[in-house]
């Protein structure tokens, strides 16, 4: 009777430290889940004028709060829902001001300008975007003929754009003293981007594009690597998808396992 009684009590004690153990364990998870969206190169570069809060309860993750464009509601849920431990996402995001007419001028401005900024072999800085009934004229500077003919490329494939006028002059990369150029210190800098910032980026990206839109892919990225999986229509829509992702801030390799 006495070892029956002991069994049950030993039970019964290590019953109520699980119990007691579980909250605490979430409670950690959603501590890491919330500090993680903050601190990711996606909160902290696209979205830091953004008044965004990250809450979460058991792995179930909502956003709430506002943002300036339309985009950073997508790209806030993409991020959170990458991390370690999210089960879901709710999105409560509203946009401070009222989004353009889709398809408007002011909406192709906003799409282009976007899409640029994904891409690191472009400069969105240093590129000014006009629109006019559909025609995109580009203007600014790029570092040299191949910049130019790729932001032409990358404008030319927005949703909506009918036409691409590129007016950007080509002048010579600016070069420090030490001979290190602005554009690989920025390169050294993508090292340090977050794998679920980059696999955001990459969703992002594939979205924006009109001829990867349309494309079931998945996205999972390890240590900057990304691998796409899913179903593409045909060899040359497999390529570009890869094509258009290696060019993504962040990514350090791809690996293409989208089936055709």
């Amino acid at each position: 009777m006495k070892k029956t009684m002991y069994c049950v009590t030993l039970i019964v004690t290590v019953a109520s430290m699980f119990l007691i153990n579980v909250p605490l364990f979430a409670s950690d998870t959603d501590d890491r889940i919330e500090s993680s969206a903050m601190k990711s190169y996606v909160f902290k570069t696209y979205l830091k004028g953004d008044d965004i809060q990250v809450t979460s309860q058991d792995g179930v993750v909502t956003l709430t709060g506002t943002v300036n464009e339309e985009y950073h509601k997508s790209l806030a849920k993409e991020t959170v829902a990458s991390l370690p431990g999210v089960k879901s996402v709710y999105n409560k995001l509203e946009v401070k001001e009222e989004a353009p007419a889709e398809n408007s001028d002011a909406w192709l401005i906003t799409k282009v300008k976007s899409t640029l900024l994904f891409h690191r072999n472009v400069s969105a800085t240093g590129t000014e975007v006009y629109a006019k009934d559909g025609n995109i004229t580009l203007k600014g500077e790029a570092t040299s003929k191949a910049q130019k003919d790729l932001t032409t490329e990358y404008a030319e494939d927005v949703q909506g754009v009918k036409k691409v006028n590129n007016e950007m002059t080509v002048v010579a990369a600016a070069v420090k003293p030490a001979g290190t150029t602005i554009g690989k210190k920025m390169d050294s800098m993508i090292e340090s981007i977050d794998d679920s910032s980059i696999t955001a980026l990459v969703k992002t990206t594939l979205l924006y594009h009109r001829s990867t839109s349309a494309l079931d892919t998945t996205v999972e990225t390890k240590d900057g690597v990304v691998t796409l999986g899913g179903k593409a229509g045909n060899a040359a829509e497999k390529d570009l998808a890869a094509k258009l992702v290696s060019d993504v801030h962040g990514v350090k390799k791809v690996i293409n396992n989208m089936t055709v």
